[in-house]
């Protein structure tokens, strides 16, 4: 009678304790503090992070510094107090100073300013330039700082950058000209400028210089590093001893369309000249971290299959002085892509985390490599912002139930901080439940379900099937911000969570079989899962179905209107209409003809077979077009561009489909601002319950 009496109390308990809980609201998502990643001193005795107080009108948000002890239990403390957000923390050698960037009254661009940690005070500005400072790097004797900025074709020194930024401003015409791909990347139209190493004495008023200037590399028309959301960027650490730098950055970028963008290895010397390349193979590498000990640089590489459509990333290492040939690659029989990696001082292994069904966890390898074992982790939830700082490891940890805090990793999991804890206990927050069917291809998918406020399992739910994104990428057991789980499932829907081919998470193979099924098998995955989840929950109405996702999700979701009859409301966000058309308007060519079987002029039938506008007969044969659709994008979105969504509402009209389409003038790919966040989960609420009731 033991057991059945504790399960008894167990229920009762769930129950009373979810009485005492509320569903969650949209202010309570938005209006949650958002916690950013740590960055421990090189001591371990502290972790400065940045946490971002949201606002629904954007003037009132607030990013600031705080920082908290690893050696003690005092609360975590605000280190910054202004409007202006912070961001690329620093710590000098000996954890004195802080540096960070950030635009305060008076700054034209983003400048880099030092903070005294140990004397207090104000904080100084270091830089003066005038297109901005980011991502500054103290050199290893605190001497030197290094950081990345922008020049100009032909302008490499801050008074020749500060003449073309004049007569630019100064010219009367106003237009854009390009002679290489692409004019536009994510959210933002580029221009000529191209992002330079730069390096100064570390103290206010010092000359700083490219140490690119002059050199054949920068001159190349293919030279560049990444794309960051402040502008062009380049990967880069001090060498051991200080006498230069290492970076990682690519030639090829003007062949983008036709091959796959390559970033090697290359020194540069402090005094300049001209770079000199580590690694010449076909790879990328990037995340740069130098040992402790000075003697071995760690790496993440990525070998560019050019007929593959997805690459796993892992961790790799060369012995320092640079020798190519003794490349080991320490997670080679991991069949995961690393995601965050720390090397903590006085250990001989890595600290990492990778995607695996729905669960983000803590796991290490030894820097001989091939011995990678589970780390203690928290049982569910995501953990990120994983570093190192002398002994400390450090990063955040969150999950559906439980927006993110600090954490500290060594051992067992300690939470650090509780800006958001209290606040989350009030809501009913159910946790995430997982499960795996076999598909009718024969491939295992994994899954997860989230139940409503207030679950009554003697009730029977309308089914919200939400399609993640990527497709490269998996469903989180994470609190999100834009498609937040529990406050599109309110009181009412359960919210499926399919991670369908093509998905991370679950090795190499199964992220490349997306590749000539670019729709269709995906498509097929999410309705099995859900004539799975009708089957095995006694509380799903298999006869209210809906779907919808985002990105690559909301491309699913047009192939779903285009192809099925099964739901009874379809939401799609930034969806594409046309294979060919997102082709030539998005901002990335090579990879969709590596995926769609060759070029839009060649012989692959994928391009018209899975094309979602080219399915429209379907409706004439009763095989789709007849779910009602709300159609959403925002007008600066340049990865899926608002011709879609126009297009796409455009074909429901001609068929005589029920829909809806709103544009968000002021948003890109994702809707960030806080009003016109509310307003979209209000329409897709209000869409559901129209269709779904």
């Amino acid at each position: 009678m033991r057991k059945p009496l504790l399960l008894l109390f167990a229920a009762l308990f769930a129950t009373l304790a979810t009485a005492a809980t509320r569903p969650i609201t949209h202010e309570d998502v938005w209006l949650m503090k958002r916690i950013g990643a740590p960055v421990p001193s090189p001591d371990g005795r502290w972790t400065v992070f940045p946490v971002t107080e949201p606002a629904y009108d954007p003037k009132d948000v607030a990013t600031d510094l705080w920082v908290k002890s690893l050696v003690d239990d005092t609360p975590a403390r605000r280190l910054t107090f202004t409007k202006a957000g912070e961001a690329g923390v620093a710590w000098s050698p000996d954890s004195r100073i802080i540096a960070f960037t950030t635009r305060r009254e008076g700054d034209e661009a983003t400048q880099i300013y030092f903070l005294n940690f140990a004397e207090g005070g104000e904080a100084q500005r270091i830089t003066n330039l005038t297109l901005g400072a980011r991502l500054p790097k103290f050199s290893p004797d605190g001497k030197r700082l290094l950081f990345v900025s922008e020049v100009y074709p032909g302008a490499t020194d801050e008074d020749a950058i500060k003449k073309a930024a004049k007569e630019r401003k100064d010219r009367k015409y106003n237009a854009r000209a390009y002679e290489q791909f692409p004019p536009r990347f994510w959210m933002q139209w580029l221009d000529d400028r191209k992002a330079h190493l730069f390096v100064m004495e570390a103290q206010a008023g010092a000359k700083a210089r490219s140490l690119f200037a002059g050199s054949q590399l920068a001159e190349l028309p293919g030279f560049g590093g990444g794309q960051g959301d402040d502008g062009p960027t380049l990967e880069a650490e001090w060498a051991p001893d200080g006498d230069g730098v290492v970076f990682s950055a690519s030639t090829n970028r003007d062949r983008n369309t036709s091959e796959p963008v390559r970033t090697q290895l290359y020194f540069v010397a402090t005094g300049g000249g001209e770079p000199q390349r580590l690694t010449n193979d076909q790879h990328s590498y990037g995340n740069l971290q130098f040992s402790p000990d000075g003697r071995t640089l760690f790496c993440t590489t990525d070998p560019n299959t050019v007929d593959k459509v997805y690459d796993l990333s892992r961790l790799a290492s060369f012995p320092w002085p640079f020798d190519a040939a003794k490349k080991k690659v320490l997670t080679a029989n991991l069949d995961r892509a690393i995601g965050r990696y720390a090397l903590p001082e006085g250990s001989d292994r890595v600290y990492f985390t990778f995607e695996h069904a729905g669960l983000e966890q803590l796991h290490s390898v030894s820097h001989a490599g091939g011995d990678v074992r589970a780390e203690p982790s928290m049982a569910h939830g995501t953990t990120g912002g994983l570093a190192a700082g002398g002994p400390a490891l450090v990063g955040t940890w969150d999950s559906v139930a439980n927006p993110a805090e600090l954490y500290s990793f060594n051992g067992a999991p300690k939470r650090l901080t509780a800006f958001n804890v209290d606040k989350a206990a009030a809501l009913d927050l159910p946790a995430v439940e997982h499960f795996d069917f076999k598909a009718s291809d024969g491939m295992m998918v994994h899954n997860m379900i989230v139940r409503p406020a207030k679950f009554d399992p003697a009730k029977k739910y309308p089914l919200f099937a939400v399609i993640h994104g990527g497709a490269a990428s998996m469903w989180h057991d994470t609190f999100v911000l834009r498609w937040n789980y529990h406050l599109l499932a309110g009181t009412e829907y359960v919210i499926l969570l399919t991670d369908y081919k093509g998905s991370t998470g679950y090795g190499e193979e199964f992220a490349r079989s997306i590749q000539f099924d670019p729709l269709r098998g995906p498509a097929n995955h999410v309705n099995e899962a859900v004539d799975e989840a009708v089957k095995r929950f006694a509380f799903v109405d298999g006869t209210r179905l809906a779907a919808g996702g985002a990105s690559y999700g909301g491309h699913l979701a047009n192939w779903l209107q285009a192809t099925t009859t099964r739901y009874k409301a379809i939401v799609s966000h930034a969806g594409e209409a046309d294979l060919i058309m997102q082709w030539g308007t998005s901002d990335s060519i090579w990879g969709r003809e590596v995926n769609s079987g060759g070029p839009v002029w060649g012989d692959s039938k994928v391009w018209r077979d899975q094309s979602p506008l080219l399915q429209a007969g379907n409706k004439e044969k009763g095989a789709g077009f007849t779910t009602p659709i709300l159609i959403t994008v925002g007008e600066f979105d340049y990865r899926v561009p608002v011709n879609n969504a126009y297009m796409w509402f455009a074909l429901n009209q001609r068929l005589g489909v029920t829909s809806k389409f709103i544009v968000f003038p002021e948003t890109g790919h994702w809707i960030l601002r806080g009003e016109d966040s509310r307003y979209w989960y209000g329409e897709v609420r209000g869409w559901l319950a129209k269709y779904l009731k």
